[in-house]
């Protein structure tokens, strides 16, 4: 898949605290895909959902989000369009050198502490690819369980690569095994990261540690982390 990205970065600096504001705008476009996304300090902000045709605001309250208008999604609209336009053109005069490729990462582990019979969520932590074009998929008991994920948005990392997080609801029984299985186009074969509910629960404690080790490098999550299981649940190829 051959992508266009725009990419506009601004640094803020208070004169009177000393401290640096990363803000972030994201434009990605292919034959067949396209995102656009807004970011302060690692975390989401906004994002444009094109299935719905509306502007998504992905802080919750509690973070006091600045609150976008409504015509900030046509701006979006328009942004992927002058994408489309440098994609053209990129096939036509430069035609397509050749892309870097990095294969990405994954990690899967629990929202919360596992207890048999309660609810939960299983969160697939994918990060540091390039291009962003990745396919995620789940299994439990070896029966696909994909359409029932949801995923976020693809985030920048500040080496260049990209991250994304998927979520998947679930109700822990003994015996069960789920499976995140992650297909990228630098991997010579499916990266799968497998989650066994006896091992997890034979080894307690350390599930929770493990997912407040990984949600705080990760950044996606960040303050987010409770909003992120209400983003979109589209999957891109």
């Amino acid at each position: 898949m051959k992508l266009c990205l725009i990419l506009t970065c601004a640094l803020l600096l208070s004169t009177q605290a000393k401290v640096v504001h990363k803000d972030i705008t994201v434009t990605l476009c292919s034959s067949s895909f396209r995102e656009y996304m807004y970011g302060l300090d690692g975390e989401e902000k906004y994002h444009a959902d094109f299935s719905k045709g509306e502007g998504v605001m992905t802080l919750p309250d509690f973070a006091d989000p600045f609150l976008y208008p409504i015509g900030f999604y046509q701006l979006a609209l328009g942004d992927v369009e002058i994408c489309k336009n440098n994609l053209e053109f990129c096939a036509k005069r430069l035609k397509y050198p050749a892309e870097p490729q990095d294969a990405p990462q994954s990690s899967i582990y629990p929202k919360d502490d596992v207890q048999l019979g309660s609810r939960n969520s299983l969160v697939c932590y994918i990060t540091g690819f390039y291009p962003p074009g990745v396919r995620v998929s789940w299994t439990r008991n070896n029966v696909n369980m994909t359409d029932e994920a949801r995923f976020s948005t693809y985030y920048i990392n500040t080496d260049g690569t990209y991250k994304l997080a998927s979520a998947l609801s679930f109700t822990p029984e003994e015996g069960d095994i789920y499976t995140c299985t992650v297909e990228h186009s630098a991997l010579e074969r499916p990266l799968t990261k497998t989650w066994d509910v006896q091992a997890e629960l034979s080894g307690a404690g350390v599930g929770g540690s493990v997912f407040c080790g990984v949600g705080l490098a990760a950044g996606l999550l960040g303050v987010a982390v409770g909003t992120f299981f209400l983003i979109k649940g589209n999957n891109c190829n």
